[in-house]
This record gives structure tokens, sequence and C-alpha cells, in this order.
């Protein structure tokens, strides 16, 4: 069995795998990637075509702080590599009421002095005269968010981390087994032992798989359907930058623009069934079409029958309130167990890769909400 050796070996090359490596590789150390079937491939959670960059949390400031930041760092990539992946659609919030979560929303905002408008249904209409409002009160609209290109988005910084130096290994890893409290080596599938002194297991939905004891009742893997779209022929008016993301919390809704001619992505944000994320079945559901579409109809009057351009299952990995899992393994005392994403991580991967080589080096301090002690048994969601 061959042998490799790195300081860090890094399991999973979606977002928060690849940011990790490249800011472990960034302090100096020798990093090694394994990804079992690819970069943004059809079945991570770091796949499919676009991912909404928002800022607003509620008062959540640490996701809202995050969000700022992964936003300067996602813009300086694609401006080293030349790759225009960030869409600045803006992300309008609409809002069927002044509930407890748009008010301290629109406070952490201004706190963070992070760019919002609050729009009157009058304004909307005069903005975006293609959606219809009659059942919102008002709009919140964040101007300088947007649209990450999210499949691309997370080649690319594959890719710069290779360039930067970080050993990429397409193969599959067994669960690990330790010795004494601390992980040797990782075999993978090709008969490659691949050692090294810490490792990070960023494995999205399969990390129940690799740690069925410890995280089988703590991440909650779900069936999540997306919908694409047809709009009219010659109709700029679904495009960017004359439509937004949209977003409409009290009805767990969101859509995107027509970005790169896909049609327009509108998807329900409620948790779906258990999903297992190697083998399950991919095909969308009517009721699931029926109930996006009936969602579009209302909303956007003209696209009433439009056709549906694509359609694809993709899943949450979810813990029991939306916060992340970043933590060291209780039990084997050189792994690191990263994931938890719960829908809303894809933007997050700067800042997390940022914290996780933090935590791992010591240089910064840990924030207990994403200690595993604080995974309940239950799914309980706070984060949206």
């Amino acid at each position: 069995m061959k042998a490799v050796n790195s300081d860090f070996v890094v399991v999973g090359a979606g977002v928060f795998g690849t940011w990790t490596a490249r800011a472990l590789r960034s302090k100096g150390h020798s990093v090694t990637l394994i990804e079992a079937h690819g970069a943004g491939n059809s079945r991570s959670s770091s796949g499919d075509e676009s991912r909404i960059m928002r800022m607003g949390y509620g008062a959540d400031g640490l996701y809202t702080r995050w969000a700022a930041r992964s936003l300067q760092l996602w813009k300086a990539l694609f401006q080293a590599t030349g790759q225009p992946l960030f869409v600045n659609t803006g992300v309008l919030w609409l809002c069927s009421e002044l509930d407890r979560y748009t008010q301290e929303l629109l406070r952490m905002l201004a706190t963070e002095s992070i760019a919002c408008e609050e729009l009157s249904t009058t304004e909307i209409s005069a903005r975006f005269p293609q959606m219809n409002v009659d059942d919102i009160s008002f709009g919140i609209l964040e101007p300088e968010s947007g649209v990450l290109l999210a499949r691309r988005a997370v080649q690319t910084i594959l890719e710069h981390a290779v360039r930067e130096g970080v050993r990429y290994v397409l193969d599959a890893v067994a669960p690990p087994e330790s010795q004494n409290r601390k992980l040797e080596s990782v075999p993978t599938t090709r008969g490659e032992a691949v050692s090294g002194g810490t490792f990070v297991f960023c494995c999205g939905a399969w990390l129940p798989q690799l740690f069925p004891e410890l995280l089988g009742n703590r991440i909650f893997p779900t069936r999540q359907e997306v919908f694409y779209f047809g709009t009219p022929p010659g109709a700029r008016e679904f495009r960017p930058p004359q439509m937004p993301v949209w977003l409409h919390h009290q009805e767990n809704m969101y859509g995107l623009p027509d970005i790169e001619n896909r049609g327009i992505k509108v998807a329900s944000d409620r948790h779906g069934y258990p999903f297992d994320p190697e083998t399950g079945n991919r095909r969308v559901s009517q009721a699931g079409e029926e109930e996006v579409r009936a969602y579009l109809c209302r909303r956007f009057r003209s696209l009433r029958n439009v056709p549906l351009l694509e359609s694809r299952v993709c899943q949450y990995e979810n813990t029991s309130n939306g916060d992340f899992l970043i933590d060291r393994h209780p039990e084997i005392e050189n792994v690191w167990l990263v994931g938890g994403g719960s829908g809303h991580g894809f933007k997050h991967g700067p800042a997390l890769g940022e914290y996780v080589a933090g935590q791992i080096l010591q240089t910064t301090a840990a924030e207990n909400r994403f200690l595993l002690e604080r995974k309940l048994l239950v799914q309980q969601r706070t984060v949206y």
C-alpha cells in the first residue's frame, strides 16, 4: 500500500473542505485534499449551479459578519483567477409582516454597516413591476448581495489551492480506525494510505456514514428539490439586473433570476425527508413541482404557463438547530469534524475555512455554538 504523508489531510472537497485546505496551506503547511466524486459533483451539497449570497441573519451577528467577510474573499478569489463567478443581483426579502426576525435583521445590518433599503410595496412594484406583491407588507433589499455560481466556484478554489501546493487525490476513504486515540492514516479505495499529522473531515452529508456512532443521530441529511422554469422569449425582466434574488422568509420560499439562460430557480427551504447522498433517488416529486409552480404563478403572474426546464434533488446536511459543526473528535485527538452546512453554509466557505484553520492551529478563540456537545438528537431549527 502506497503511503503519502502530509501535515494535514482534509477529506471532502466541497466548499468547506477546499477553503479549509487552502487556509491551512496558506500558513505554510503541507496539505492533502481527498474527494470521492470530484469538486462540485452532482451528489454534493456544494453542487448545482448557484447559491444565494446574503448578509441578513436576523439578530445573528456572527453569520452576518462571516457572510460579509466571505464575500470579500470570494471576490478576491474571482479577481485573482479571472473567473467572474459572483453576480451582484441584489437580494430582496419579501416580508408578510414586520416580525421579530425582520426587525432584528434590519438592526443587525445597520450595526454591521451593511447596505440595505427598506422598501414599501409601492417602491417594490416600481422597481420590479414583474413581481406581484399583493400579499406582501414591505421589502428589505440588500443591494450588494447576489448569487455565487456554486459548482464552478468550488472547482475554482480547488484549482487555486492546487496551484498553491495542495495535493489533490480523487478517491474515497473508509471509515477511520484509530489506535491509542490517534489516527495514523486513512486508507483509500485505490490502495493509498494517506497519513498525516491532523485529519479534517469535511464530508457533508457523508459524515454520519463515516462516523455512524458519533454523528448518525446528530447530522440529518434531508432531500431538497430545486426547479428551473423557463421565461417568455425576449423577457429581460427576469434576468439581472432587472430582477433580484428574492426570499420569502415567512413562507420558506426563495428564487433566483434567470442567470446564464438557465431559467428562474425556485425552491422551498423547508426540510425534506431523510436522504442518502450516495444512493438516494434524485428524481423530483410531482407534489414538489406543483408547490413551487403555484408560488411562482402567484408571485409572477406572467409566468403562469411557463415550462419546467430543469429540476434537481440535492440535500441539506442539517444539525439540530442549523449551526455548523466544527469540533475536535472526542475520542481521536488529531481528528476534526467540520460540517452541518444546514442549507445556508455555502456562502460562508471562506470565513469558515479561516476559522477552522485558526482552531486547529490554536490562533483563534472557539465559538461554543459550533461544538459537538451542542448538537442535539432532535431537529429544532433556529438559524435561517
